[in-house]
Parts: C-alpha cells; sequence; structure tokens
C-alpha cells in the first residue's frame, strides 16, 4: 500500500507492509486526511518520530478483529488519536488521554493515517453522520482540541475573553467559541485571517493595536501562538486572579519571565487533545464550517507540495486525498 513515512527524510513509499488488525482493532481504508503542524515538526525531529505520519482523518472501516463490533464494517469514521493501554490508573479514572503507556496515532509509536490503510482500537473510532462532510471530518480532531478548553474551563457570561493567535489552532478556538455564543475577541497580526473571525460577527483586533488600556482586563486569555512574545502578551492580558489557556507548546530558547503570573495570581490550564462526540454534534447541526479553512486539497501522490504548501506562512489548512 501507498503510505507516507518518516524516517530521517519524508517519502512516499508504495510498497509498506499492510497493517495487522489486533483483535481489538478496526481497520480504516483512509479518505482524506489533513495537515497538521505536529506533522510538519515531527519532519524536523519533534518526539524522534519514525513511522507514517497523519493523525487528523476521514475513513471507511474496512474490516475488524474478533473482538471489535462488526456493525462498524462499512461506516464512515473518524477516530480519536490517544491509544490508552486501558490498564492503568490513569485508564481506570477515564483519563486515557494522559495514560503513560498510551500510543498516539502518527505521533508515538503507532503509525498514523498517511496511509491507505490503518488500525485503531474500535473504542477510540466513531461513525459519523452523512451530513458532514469529509472535508469537515478531517478537522474533528483539532475542533475537539479547541472544543477541550470548555472543559476545563468554566466561561461565565459576564467574563472578557481573548483568543491571541490567528492560526490554524487560534481559528478553531474561534470557531467552537462562536459556536458556543461565547462573546470574545480575537487578537492577532493578519487581517486576512482574522476576517474569518469577523465574518462570523465577533471582534477582532490586530496584536498592534493592543495598547496599555488592554492590560490586565481579560477574565480568560487563550494563548495559540506557540511562541515566546505570544505568551508573554497573553499573559499580559489577564487580570489578576484570571485564567492563561496555553493551547500551544512553546519551544523556548530563551527564558519567559513568569513574575507577572505569580504576583497576579494567574491560573495556568494547560489544554491539549478533546473529546469527538461533542464536537461531532456541533459539525452534524451545522455549528461550524470549517471548509472555509481549507486552503489546498492535494493527491497523497503530491505530498512534497502539499507539504511545502502547508510549510509557507501564510497557509491555513492543507489536506490530503486518497
Amino acid at each position: 500500500m501507498k503510505a507516507l513515512v518518516y524516517d530521517r527524510e519524508l517519502k512516499l513509499d508504495k510498497n509498506y507492509p499492510n497493517p495487522v488488525i489486533k483483535d481489538n482493532e478496526v481497520l480504516i481504508k483512509t479518505k482524506m486526511v489533513g495537515i497538521c503542524n505536529t506533522d510538519y515538526e515531527i519532519t524536523l525531529g519533534y518526539m524522534g518520530y519514525k513511522g507514517v505520519l497523519g493523525h487528523e482523518f476521514v475513513g471507511i472501516v474496512e474490516s475488524v478483529g474478533k473482538n471489535a463490533p462488526k456493525d462498524l464494517i462499512g461506516k464512515r469514521v473518524v477516530g480519536e488519536i490517544n491509544c490508552a493501554c486501558n490498564d492503568c490508573t490513569w485508564c481506570g479514572h477515564n483519563l486515557g488521554r494522559h495514560c503513560p503507556n498510551r500510543q498516539t496515532l502518527g505521533i508515538w509509536q503507532k503509525d498514523g493515517c498517511f496511509s491507505e490503510y490503518f488500525t485503531l482500537p474500535y473504542e477510540n473510532v466513531i461513525p459519523i453522520s452523512d451530513n458532514i462532510s469529509d472535508i469537515s471530518a478531517t478537522f474533528t480532531e483539532p475542533l475537539a482540541a479547541a472544543n477541550e478548553i470548555l472543559e476545563q474551563v468554566h466561561i461565565k457570561p459576564d467574563y472578557k475573553v481573548a483568543i491571541v493567535g490567528d492560526g490554524k489552532l487560534g481559528l478553531c478556538i474561534s470557531m467552537v467559541f462562536n459556536a458556543m455564543n461565547i462573546d470574545y475577541i480575537h487578537i492577532g497580526k493578519h487581517p486576512e485571517k482574522l476576517k474569518i473571525t469577523s465574518d462570523l460577527g465577533n471582534k477582532t483586533m490586530l496584536l498592534s493595536e493592543v495598547d496599555d488600556k488592554y492590560k490586565k482586563s481579560f477574565d480568560v486569555v487563550i494563548e495559540a501562538t506557540g511562541s515566546v512574545s505570544g505568551f508573554e502578551t497573553s499573559a499580559s492580558l489577564v487580570k489578576p486572579r484570571g485564567t492563561l489557556v496555553l493551547k500551544s507548546t512553546i519551544a523556548a530558547t530563551q527564558g519567559l519571565n513568569l513574575a507577572s503570573i505569580v504576583v497576579d495570581e494567574i491560573t495556568i490550564v494547560g489544554s491539549r487533545c478533546g473529546q469527538f462526540k461533542p464536537l461531532l454534534r456541533l459539525l452534524e447541526k451545522g455549528k461550524i464550517n470549517p471548509e472555509v479553512l481549507v486552503d489546498s486539497i492535494y493527491s497523497v501522490d503530491d505530498f512534497e507540495e502539499a507539504f511545502k504548501k502547508n510549510a509557507q506562512k501564510n497557509t491555513l489548512k492543507v489536506l490530503v486525498k486518497f
């Protein structure tokens, strides 16, 4: 089968071995995959991962292991990416996403979905409604990650809320917050990207317009830039005893000034993967339309052009079809 493999270099292997289904797994035929920044970072050495890339997908269940439900065969599905051991304290407390023995699709110890076929535990797989397009379905994972914020933080109706960062992650958060009727302002550097938020009827602001009157004025600030300067800007906007949600990882090569976090008694919340089912209900009801985030769609045979396009600074979402 065809598979997009990273092992010191990214290449399309046209004779990659077909996956072997375990008893608790399903075999999925890939339809469409989204390129995530994590995929790009893996090609730069992140996590030391070697294998098939990809974790944002929609596909069709082709066959199942002997312990998996047979009625999944033929279903169009998405799937949660963390494969827990189901045999540890964390799993016993319904925290499989934090299982220390977990595998993560296309990121850690499990081949991903940039291949014609791949496997997942049947518990991870979720059939999707016919009225969710393949394109929208590929956004389930990043949108669920955005929705995770609302599982972790109670945002009251009178709270002042800011999202800092207008990349793909920031825009996914904006779409989820809009769907949940949260009053927020979206801060970023790119007018053309912020227009996606303003077209939804929500407030936006260029980073260059943020002056001292906005400092320490927000109850909740979402940091979605992944940069030291973005973190420092976000922290400066939070009220004393407010909440700063870190939605992106920051690879800092310099020290972070955390004095204000202590002095203003700011609560910091790290936020990662989210549950799929609540997000799928929003997609099914048409509350979110992620298709406006699509920049380009490529065939897997054109993977080099797809990854080059993804690496360009102003590119939004790049999808790959099989």
